[in-house]
């Protein structure tokens, strides 16, 4: 079934200062009962799910604090996260659909944003943009994991290929919006699609839907937590009042408006990996 548009998220209340983790209070930290988490370069440290990053996911899970990956990858990538990873559910492909792996019926469940027919009329589009992309931005390719998604298109500016300038992600971007599609720059992609989603928008689906949870309610989105590092986790870091960056998120600074209330020190999955232990201190 096709969504309808999102209300707009409500802001903070102030711009966010970037404050060190470890000057979160320990009952803000002892309060989390969500951590909600991007994979590339948050999680994953230079194309790498480290085991200490891992292990972290897990003792988080084991705490009894609900852990949710929200990412751009594709599809496929998700399928396996919601399987195997100790993770209550994915949003992916920026927040075109959630999964999560009924354990007591022993299947995989999918809630997407459009409905068939409509995810179907957005391919020749994307094609179109696609080529359109490739010819007028030398060194960009289309990306690898390209083939396992349902709802977008990943253009790699720096993963499989050698990293291209700003302003070649910038004209990227640009060809996207001429296009009408939503585009949002990652770590390593720009994604494009056509729709109006973003992560945040299906993130509250899935809270209301699988959870029973408002989060316009200040008490639940103060116990939440996210972790990002780039402009696609803008909406993200607009919305929570705990959100966190990683410390490699300050690369991206000149070209984002909303950025996270804490940074850590470590970046990557070193930095998830000290707020993991941030949060699992507060808890005793």
């Amino acid at each position: 079934m096709t969504m309808s548009a999102p209300r707009a998220p409500s802001p903070r209340d102030s711009p966010a200062p970037l404050r060190p983790l470890h000057e979160m209070p320990r009952e803000a930290a002892r309060a989390v009962h969500t951590v909600l988490t991007d994979i590339d370069d948050t999680l994953s440290t230079e194309g790498r799910l480290t085991a200490a990053a891992y292990a972290a996911l897990e003792r988080l899970h084991d705490a009894g604090l609900r852990v949710v990956p929200v990412t751009g990858r594709p599809a496929g990538w998700c399928d396996h996260v919601a399987r195997f990873w100790p993770v209550d559910a994915v949003v992916g492909e920026n927040g075109a659909f959630y999964m999560w792996h009924d354990r007591a019926a022993n299947r995989l469940c999918t809630r997407h944003w459009l409905d068939d027919a409509a995810r179907a009329a957005s391919t020749a589009r994307l094609a179109a943009v696609r080529e359109r992309i490739l010819e007028e931005v030398p060194g960009c390719a289309v990306a690898s994991d390209q083939f396992c998604r349902l709802y977008d298109l990943a253009i790699d500016f720096r993963e499989d290929v050698p990293p291209l300038p700003p302003e070649a992600i910038d004209r990227v971007v640009a060809l996207m919006h001429e296009a009408g599609m939503t585009a949002k720059v990652s770590s390593i992609h720009v994604n494009g699609w056509f729709g109006d989603w973003d992560k945040l928008a299906m993130t509250r689906r899935l809270f209301a839907e699988r959870f029973g949870v408002d989060l316009d309610e200040g008490m639940q989105r103060a116990g939440v937590v996210f972790a990002g590092d780039s402009p696609n986790d803008e909406p993200m870091f607009a919305f929570f009042p705990n959100a966190v960056g990683v410390a490699n998120v300050l690369a991206f600074r000149p070209r984002m408006r909303a950025l996270p209330q804490w940074v850590t020190a470590a970046e990557a999955g070193a930095g998830f990996v000290e707020l993991a232990q941030h949060l699992l201190d507060a808890r005793g």
